[in-house]
């Protein structure tokens, strides 16, 4: 038996294994997925769960079943791309055949001291978790910083403003304005949203360093009950370590199949991929697609024929009756880009569940 060897259980990765089984998988492959929990998170509403306004139960898919996929749960500690062996915490390995690797992503700190030590991460379920007890534990009239105003500091705050109208909210961004990657008059209306609702806004903020109950923005002091980091992403430190090409932002260099160009049985999906995009749920469920159709021609003896992923757009909350969004070169905003995202979810979690 031939083994393929899957690294994480995120939408990169079940993408991958789904389409593989639904396909013919041949009869002398085993599929091994490893992931440190026993199911998916929907990664993408990890803001709610932070807020308290959903339980965790609603945001877990199963993953499949199958008689040629075997599931351990653990922690990869380490890859070795020259033996072909994945380690595992504490110390059990596993080898492979060919290796997707799809791992997700980290915060990125940007070496700013004492931000991964006081503050919070809504990254992972467990730190998720974590970051809803210390939100939800703050005393009324508490402060909450957000540093980060991109598309998951903007949908914590307004979650959060929701959840705990008794809390002051403030969002911390380095650029002018929040959302600065969207079109100014989609940054304008969610500007004007929190405003609305009694959410501050602070623009060109660079936190200098960060102590248990206050950041600083250079000599400037901001005092703060619970600070919760959305100020950008990393490939995870197993991804880090591999001494491999990697592009500025760490991730790793590619061939046209996705795979690293001295290890041609290696795949790489997802947030640790260096694509033309930026990192999504949506991204990498495409790009997963796109490795299982490789890997499938390969095994046939053909060439694999790829077309470009071309993404549908982005949709953001703001809490349970309001939202925004790019579809294609379309901005939208109010209620139906609220509507549409939960229909994207409720699509998601049938087809993946």
């Amino acid at each position: 038996m031939r083994t393929l060897l899957v690294l994480g259980g995120g939408y990169g990765g079940l993408a991958l294994i789904q389409e593989l089984l639904n396909n013919h998988l041949p009869q002398d492959i085993e599929i091994i997925l490893i992931d440190r929990m026993p199911y998916q998170g929907i990664k993408t509403e990890y803001y709610a769960l932070a807020a308290g306004t959903v339980t965790d139960y609603h945001l877990r898919i199963q993953f499949p079943v199958h008689p040629r996929l075997t599931i351990r749960y653990g922690e990869v500690s380490f890859i070795d791309l020259e033996s072909r062996i994945v380690t595992m915490e504490p110390d059990e390995t596993v080898s492979y055949d060919i290796l997707a690797i799809a791992l997700g992503c980290t915060d990125n700190y940007h070496n700013i001291p004492g931000a991964d030590q006081y503050t919070c991460s809504i990254q992972t379920f467990a730190g998720t978790r974590e970051t809803y007890q210390r939100l939800n534990d703050v005393k009324p009239y508490g402060t909450i910083n957000i540093v980060g105003g991109g598309l998951s500091g903007v949908e914590l705050a307004a979650e959060l403003r929701e959840s705990r109208p008794d809390l002051n909210i403030s969002i911390l961004d380095r650029g002018e304005r929040v959302l600065s990657a969207f079109p100014a008059k989609l940054s304008q209306y969610v500007e004007e949203w929190f405003h609305h609702h009694q959410v501050q806004t602070l623009g060109r903020v660079s936190v200098s360093h960060v102590e248990k109950d206050a950041l600083f923005n250079g000599a400037e002091e901001i005092l703060s009950d619970v600070t919760v980091w959305t100020a950008g992403i990393q490939p995870v430190k197993v991804v880090q370590e591999l001494t491999v090409p990697k592009d500025r932002g760490g991730r790793i260099i590619l061939d046209e199949y996705y795979r690293i160009p001295d290890y041609p049985e290696v795949y790489v999906i997802g947030d640790c991929a260096s694509l033309p995009f930026a990192p999504s749920a949506q991204a990498a469920g495409a790009q997963g697609e796109q490795v299982a159709q490789v890997i499938q021609a390969m095994w046939r003896g053909e060439t694999p024929k790829l077309h470009s992923i071309r993404l549908k757009g982005t949709l953001g909350s703001l809490g349970k009756k309001a939202g925004f969004g790019l579809m294609g070169q379309r901005s939208v905003k109010g209620r139906v880009p609220r509507i549409l995202k939960s229909g994207v979810l409720w699509m998601s979690k049938r087809t993946l569940g």
